[in-house]
């Protein structure tokens, strides 16, 4: 049993996905592959602040260990790399949909 495992099954998908960066890059990631720079534009882009390149480094590598990701390297120069979901990562979209959801349910409510 890893790190990531827990006896509840809402614990564990929080312990993969629960980081405020890790759903931005899976939902941007739902729409189609990206590079690099893509993904640090795209997140700055919808949470109107940046993203350093070591912490969207780290939320992809952790993200490419849980098998969530993909991580494809092209040989030329300068060097290409594409991120993509892997079939894991895309059953999140229905995860995300819901969040989605609620989302715009809770902003439209007298709270």
């Amino acid at each position: 049993m890893n790190n990531y495992h827990s006896l509840c099954p809402i614990e564990t998908t929080l312990n993969l996905i629960g980081n405020k960066w890790k759903f931005i890059i899976i939902r941007d990631l739902l729409e189609s592959k990206k590079r690099f720079g893509e993904l640090k534009k795209s997140i700055g882009a919808t949470k109107n602040q940046n993203i350093s390149q070591k912490v969207l480094t780290q939320n992809l590598r952790e993200l490419e260990r849980v098998k969530l990701i993909k991580r494809k390297v092209y040989a030329q120069v300068p060097p290409k790399v594409e991120y993509a979901l892997t079939p894991l990562g895309e059953s999140l979209r229905d995860v995300l949909k819901s969040l989605e959801v609620w989302g715009n349910y809770y902003k439209n409510i007298n709270v």
